[in-house]
């Protein structure tokens, strides 16, 4: 029979333990961190050396369903700076995608079926977000990418925009968050008058671009996010008006932490077709105080002459 004192003597051992058990977390809970699409979503398998930069990184999370033909001119992007940043690739597996190798070469996660207009482009940014999460604990940026978007600054340039510059802490996300929008009322209905009730009431619904910034706190708060997630989840009756991927995000944070948002995007699109002057210097400027640091929505013949003007123009900031 034990003595009557073992119990103060294991309360004792696991006390002087409890350092290490924070520094050396058991598998299992690190695990959950990526568990976010049932039945289950096994923590990305991308094995990286411990770390002693104590620099902040910025995460990189491309969205893609076909190769990233912009990777010559990113790769001329993150040029000398691999210690500040990691990159993230959700490639639909029912796609044709091929790794352009290079600093993208081993950056792939497990990846699901992705389709436009549907909460699958949710689940998959849910699992770049919980990879990077995952992965290096110094990812204290999150930037969603798409195989269309290309960068409109150098790399120091936005790490400087993000850590330097930015004198607030904690730092804001960059994500917009629209109210008051057309046709705002007919996507809230797209899967009945009253499916999103009680947890999305229509005066709370938001709309934004689905191309993000986010910081490390609300990176870690979506992922573990699931009373809404269960709502955008449900399928939509009208197709046509449901677009969770534009919703889901915006509203979550809206309700959560507004003024930790900026409410504007830092990637650009342009629908026009027509610009003015220097394409690349009309890109960068928005309505807020910040440039715009990702453009999308470009062609891939446009490679090639982004190419040449990326040293003496894009990046020479």
């Amino acid at each position: 029979m034990l003595p009557s004192r073992t119990p103060l003597v294991v309360s004792y051992a696991f006390l002087l333990c409890l350092p290490l058990f924070c520094l050396f977390p058991p598998k299992f809970l690190t695990l959950k961190l990526a568990q976010i699409d049932p039945p289950c979503f096994k923590r990305s398998a991308i094995a990286r050396p411990g770390s002693t930069n104590p620099k902040p990184k910025i995460a990189f999370l491309f969205l893609t369903n076909s190769n990233l033909s912009f990777a010559p001119l990113w790769e001329l992007f993150f040029q000398g700076n691999s210690h500040l940043y990691n990159i993230y690739i959700h490639a639909d597996p029912t796609s044709s995608f091929v790794s352009p190798g290079g600093i993208f070469a081993n950056r792939s996660i497990p990846a699901i079926h992705t389709k436009r207009a549907s909460p699958t482009l949710i689940a998959a940014e849910r699992r770049l977000l919980a990879a990077a999460l995952a992965d290096d604990p110094l990812n204290l940026y999150f930037a969603l990418l798409s195989q269309h978007c290309i960068p409109l600054h150098s790399f120091r340039f936005l790490y400087r925009t993000l850590f330097t510059e930015t004198v607030r802490f904690p730092y804001r996300s960059f994500i917009e968050i629209l109210s008051g929008e057309p046709n705002l009322e007919e996507r809230y209905v797209a899967r009945g008058e009253t499916a999103m009730l009680p947890e999305v009431p229509f005066e709370q619904f938001r709309v934004g671009s689905q191309f993000f910034v986010l910081t490390r706190r609300h990176a870690m708060m979506v992922v573990k996010e699931k009373r809404l997630w269960r709502k955008f989840n449900l399928p939509c009756f009208n197709r046509h008006t449901c677009y969770p991927e534009e919703h889901y995000f915006p509203t979550f944070l809206s309700m959560e932490d507004p003024l930790g948002c900026t409410h504007y995007t830092l990637t650009r699109v342009n629908w026009t077709g027509n610009l003015d002057g220097h394409p690349i210097c009309t890109l960068r400027i928005s309505n807020s105080t910040y440039s715009f640091m990702f453009a999308r929505k470009f062609s891939v013949d446009s490679l090639e002459p982004l190419i040449q003007i990326a040293r003496p123009v894009i990046f020479s900031d």
